[in-house]
């Protein structure tokens, strides 16, 4: 997972001690903020990421297609034509897979599930890997300031606008793919309904982080870490 245009210094950090810098939506810095290593700090476990991402989606896949057998369709209760004298094939049922309109051999049945089950450990030890990698790539960004109070997109983009500019990373406010996933505290109303006019960024509560859609996006922005990230901490708990 790596990401094509890094935030630079955005990390600092030792091995007993994690330092992030943590913004305002002016782009400038206003402090630091100690990440825990249990979240942020993660070796990467590319087969435990892949079992869980492919359970989660496969969980959330509808199983739309379904093919009637020849057991399932209509007609055919008759023999089309006698066995012998006719000079045409022998045929049974007009149900056979090989004519016109009958049944599908081998076809997609609605018994056919693909539900897998993810233990919950597994789930959330996927979600802090995929945080860890997030954090090595550059791609995590502190926001810290006032929420929107009513819902408008131009000031949502504006706000974006100038935090990219002040931390240097233009994919913020790309116009095209899946750029940025802000998760905060709660989730208030008058947030949604400004971002969710702009195509490249999703909001999400923190606490319903997932690894699908940390992954999906390029960067993931958490608004108010110090109440954010405590969230985190009683997942890992």
């Amino acid at each position: 997972m790596q990401c094509p245009v890094a935030v630079a210094l955005l990390l600092k950090w030792s091995k007993n001690n994690m330092e992030q810098t943590v913004y305002n939506w002016e782009g400038k810095k206003t402090g630091t903020i100690d990440l825990p290593e249990k979240i942020f700090a993660l070796p990467w476990n590319a087969d435990l990421v892949h079992q869980v991402v492919t359970a989660m989606r496969g969980n959330a896949r509808t199983n739309t297609a379904v093919a009637k057998g020849r057991g399932e369709v209509r007609g055919g209760g008759k023999k089309p034509w006698k066995q012998k004298g006719t000079g045409r094939a022998r045929h049974g049922s007009i149900r056979s897979p090989i004519w016109k309109g009958g049944g599908v051999t081998h076809g997609p049945t609605a018994e056919r599930s693909y539900d897998r089950k993810v233990n919950k450990r597994m789930k959330e030890r996927a979600l802090f890997t995929v945080l860890s990698q997030k954090v090595r790539e550059g791609s995590l960004v502190l926001v810290e300031g006032a929420t929107l109070t009513t819902p408008k997109t131009k000031e949502a983009a504006m706000r974006l606008s100038k935090l990219s500019s002040g931390i240097g990373a233009s994919a913020l406010t790309f116009r095209r793919g899946r750029r940025t996933l802000i998760a905060t505290p709660t989730l208030a109303r008058a947030t949604v309904q400004s971002y969710r006019n702009i195509p490249t960024v999703r909001v999400e509560e923190v606490r319903n982080l997932n690894p699908v859609d940390v992954m999906t996006y390029q960067y993931l922005l958490i608004e108010n870490p110090k109440e954010s990230i405590p969230a985190l901490v009683s997942r890992a708990s």
